[in-house]
Parts: structure tokens; sequence; C-alpha cells
């Protein structure tokens, strides 16, 4: 088995040979304010978020705030001829500056004063609104960044209380985004799905799409126990290496008997090792990759339908549902959808295999059903 050399102390292993994709899953390839840039920032749990994020909307409230003092300094300068300063009697533009500044923050020393019709109906009108204008940007920042930790604790409390039976994917990387969008057109509502990746800047793309993201290395229990896996239905493990995916399904695994794993690799070899750590299902995407291509080459259009099948929401889908009421009793061929195989319990029987027919109320079929908005959802 070719595994490369894991490096338990950076968190990574060593580069496969010819390279890797540093954007396909759990590796070394590069959400919001919920993630610090420390440690501890990187085992946190990111929710969707607006575009704007809280530092951004902090810089917009000062210069805000810096506008409203520029504004006043400017007004009394412009008008300092009504003003009076008990030291020297005229008022300069530091001066300005400095009774614009106690002014705004209403500790007002009486120093400096307006003493002419002009001036005073100009704090009347101008600069009392701008005070008042200034304390709402300073209160409000100030109040949103004290409530902001409390709002991610309850937040995160209450996701956690309700969140059951979920999907967990390790890896938002081509094959990661692909099995989420797979989901999500399938019928699983987009707050059901958890994605887990090392890459903050990953992780900030996952929560920008509107999932719930946790960075951190998933080969560790307390990352995948932030994702909830411990309580997930499915866990999809899209790593970009090998060795990588073992340590997760491994770690999996062992917080989750219960769940679903599917998990892809790039070498064959690799696959039984994975199954043997507990994963349900595995798929190897360089051999994958390699059918398809010797298939497009030898027979194009077989390659064109074999894309479509696998490619959900257009042309044809190969799906597996439930039999209806109204299917039960009759043999596979006699349904509408073209159906491929027969799920019984734990056995998948060929279309044409005697056993198969008459078709059970348990049993599942694995059909290809024509694509549209009225698909049957994902049972």
């Amino acid at each position: 088995m070719k595994l490369p050399r894991y490096d338990a102390a950076a968190g990574r292993a060593d580069p496969p040979p010819g390279g890797a994709d540093g954007a396909d899953g759990t590796g070394d390839g590069s959400a919001s304010a919920a993630i610090s840039a420390g440690t501890a920032g990187y085992r946190r749990v990111a929710f969707p978020r607006p575009a704007a994020g809280p530092l951004l909307q902090v810089s917009r409230r000062l210069l805000m705030a810096l506008l409203v003092l520029l504004a006043t300094v400017l007004i009394v300068y412009f008008d300092r001829g009504g003003y009076h300063d008990n030291a020297n009697g005229s008022v300069s533009f530091l001066d300005s500056l400095y009774y614009a500044t106690v002014t705004l923050s209403t500790t007002g020393y009486g120093d400096i004063v307006p003493y002419s019709t002009g001036a005073r109906l100009a704090n009347t009108f101008l600069v009392t609104p701008l005070r008042v204008i200034f304390l709402i940007i300073l209160v409000g920042t100030t109040l949103e960044v004290l409530t902001e930790r409390t709002r991610e604790q309850f937040r995160l409390k209450r996701w956690r209380r309700t969140l059951r039976d979920h999907v967990v994917i390790v890896g938002y990387g081509t094959k990661g985004r692909s099995a989420a969008q797979t989901l999500i057109g399938r019928g699983i509502p987009q707050s059901r799905i958890v994605i887990v990746d090392p890459s903050p800047k990953v992780v900030q793309a996952a929560t920008d799409e509107g999932y719930v993201a946790v960075v951190g290395d998933a080969t560790r229990n307390d990352v995948l126990l932030r994702a909830e896996a411990q309580v997930a239905k499915e866990i999809v493990i899209a790593a970009q290496r090998d060795d990588t995916a073992v340590l997760v399904t491994l770690t999996a695994r062992q917080l989750n008997k219960r769940a679903h794993i599917v998990a892809s690799v790039r070498e064959e070899e690799n696959a039984p090792l994975l199954r043997q750590s507990g994963a349900n299902a595995v798929i190897t995407s360089s051999s994958a990759a390699g059918r398809l291509l010797g298939l497009s080459m030898l027979s194009p259009s077989v390659g064109v339908v074999m894309d479509d099948l696998i490619t959900y929401g257009s042309g044809l889908d190969l799906i597996e549902r439930p039999v209806t009421k109204a299917e039960a009793g009759q043999a596979p061929r006699d349904l509408h959808d073209l159906v491929v195989s027969v799920k019984r319990g734990h056995r998948l029987l060929d279309h044409d295999d005697p056993e198969a027919a008459p078709l059970l109320l348990t049993d599942r079929v694995i059909a290809i059903h024509r694509a549209g908005p009225a698909g049957p959802p994902l049972a």
C-alpha cells in the first residue's frame, strides 16, 4: 500500500508524487469573523454570514465617526470668529479640533464657548445632531462587539440542540462541493449539511454559499465533534489524500457506529484499507475517471450518457428510491422508470433476476429516471 508519510506535528502529510490539488479536500490547500487567527479558532463552527464581516462593519462605522468629527471641526473653524477661547481669546484649527472632540464626546469643559448668535445656532442645529449621530455610531458599534460572542454562543447551542441525522462532508474541494450540490439536488436541505475543512479560506467560501462549516483537521476527534459527527446520518469523506481519508474514516467510525460512511480514494489499492477502517462505500476517483475516459474514447456517445447519468438534475438521472404501493407486486420491467437493480435487504438483484419479481413494498430500486422539477426526493 502506498501511503505518504504523515506528519502528526504539522497535521499534514508529505505531498504525493506528481503534486497535489490544494483545493480538493482536507490536504494542504489553502470563515468569517467567527474564525480567529489563533489555534482555538481553527476548531470553531462558522455559520453563514452577510457579505460584510464584523471587521468591515466596524471599520465603516469608525470611518463614519471620523467624518462626523471632521464635519464638526470644519463647522467650528469656519465660524471661529463666533467662539471665544478663555486661554487667549482666539480659536485656531487645533482649538477647533479640540472643541469638536470634547463636544462630540459630551465632555464639554467650557474653556471654548460659542458667544455669537451664528455660532450658537450652528451648535444647536448642526453640532448637536452631529453629536447624537456620533454617539449612536459609537454605542451601536460597542454593543454589537460586546454581544457578538453571546449571539454566536446562543446560535451554536441552538444549532447543536436541533441538528440530528445530518450529513457531514469532510473536504470542500471539487469532490466535496459536487457531493454537496448533488445532495441538495436530491432534496437534502442545505441546513442539514455540515462542511469540515482545514483551510479557513475554503470554510469562508462554504459559509458564503450558505453552509455551516467547521475549520480544522478532521482526523481529530474534537473537530468532528464540533461538526456533530457523532449524531450524523451520513459522512462523506472527500479528502485530497488517501492517508488522510483512512485516518478520518477511523476517527469518524469510532465516534459514530451507525453512520453510513462514503469515502473517496485516489489509488485502487487503498480501497480495501478504507473498507477495513469502517467505510461502507469506497469510490476510487482516479480509476472511475480513467474508465470514463476510456469509455468516451471507444464510444463517445456512451461516455456522454454515462456523464449525464452521474450528473444530477439534467437529462437522465440514476436514482435509488423505495417501491411505491402501486408498484408493489409488479415486475421491474413493468415500472415507468427503467429499473437497473433491485435492493432487497442487504442483497442487490439484477433487474432480470427471477427473484426480483414480483417487487415487494420493502424493496428499493435503482432506476434511470428522467430529470425534472417533479423528480422524487431522496428518501
